[in-house]
């Protein structure tokens, strides 16, 4: 079947296609667009790809699609042949109760979702139903925004997740902590400890370098050396630039401090052969489609040089 579908897309697809990647790659689709079915149509005619991952559509977080919208995206994934990766959901993206306001949490809704610390049970619950909706068994979760001294909170926050995982077991959903650089788990040794205290075999990580990089650590090699890899789930792709001043910015795939074919070639030796999502963020082409196209280009040159392509 698969070989079915990489001949039907050959006319379409770069020239580096995805199907012939050692891992399952991805994008995330509002990265592209917010037009779903233009997205997915770049996706997969154009990048060759077999997964996307969703978290906003239409202009609407994936967890506040109606029943309609949701057989609607189920019907655009079936007519380009594509699997979900993952919920990209907001979950804990939130501050964490009785702690000091985070600096880094958002004035305004970040990517169509805005809610509470009370709320969570909420979006935990929607996040379940869309992704059992869509085929997908598998969730991304966050740390809580970045507090200055976690510390007081650390041991609460852990059982918050511990709690979490188990909860969603029986549904045999897995969670997927991404490394978010305005969170409390934002860096690769962060990451590792998080790790360590949730030990639940269905709380995996979102290995995200561009984050960790953000934070201010190497993220290849140092961070992911830190890192148990047989607990690594999913992954995101975006290339970080360090500019004059200290700061960073976001960068093409390729284009950045962050040395992705060594990345790559590190995962090909640990085993891992899952899913990566590009993850575009960098807009310096003009365009959100047109940065992604460049960026996709990168990465698939990045994963040529390393052997996974």
């Amino acid at each position: 079947m698969t070989s079915l579908l990489f001949c039907r897309r050959r006319a379409f697809a770069s020239p580096l296609p995805a199907a012939s990647s050692r891992f399952k790659l991805s994008v995330i689709t509002d990265e592209i667009t917010q037009d779903f079915g233009h997205a997915l149509e770049i996706a997969s005619r154009e990048f060759g790809l077999f997964h996307v991952e969703l978290r906003t559509l239409w202009n609407k977080n994936i967890i506040n699609l109606d029943e309609k919208e949701t057989a609607e995206v189920r019907r655009f994934l079936q007519k380009y042949e594509l699997q979900v990766t993952d919920i990209a959901s907001p979950l804990f993206k939130t501050d964490w109760a009785g702690a000091p306001k985070s600096k880094y949490s958002p004035e305004k809704p970040q990517f169509g979702a805005d809610y509470t610390f009370a709320q969570q049970g909420e979006v935990l619950e929607r996040s379940i139903g869309v992704a059992k909706a869509l085929g997908c068994n598998r969730i991304r979760c966050f740390d809580f925004w970045r507090l200055e001294d976690p510390q007081p909170f650390r041991a609460a926050m852990d059982e918050k997740l511990r709690d979490t995982a188990r909860a969603v077991a029986p549904s045999k959903i897995s969670l997927l902590l991404e490394n978010e650089f305005a969170c409390n788990t934002a860096t690769g040794a962060e990451a590792a400890r998080t790790l360590q205290a949730v030990p639940s075999t269905n709380f995996l990580l979102n290995w995200d370098p561009g984050n960790a990089a953000y934070r201010g650590e190497k993220a290849f090699p140092d961070g992911f050396e830190k890192l148990p890899k047989e607990r690594i789930g999913h992954m995101h792709c975006k290339d970080v630039m360090r500019k004059a001043d200290g700061s960073y910015e976001w960068a093409a795939m390729g284009r950045g401090i962050i040395d992705y074919a060594g990345q790559f070639r590190a995962l090909l030796k640990a085993g891992y052969s899952g899913t990566m999502s590009l993850e575009t963020h960098w807009r310096g082409a003009g365009s959100a489609e047109e940065s992604s196209r460049q960026s996709m280009a990168g990465m698939k040159e990045l994963l040529r040089a390393a052997g996974a392509l």
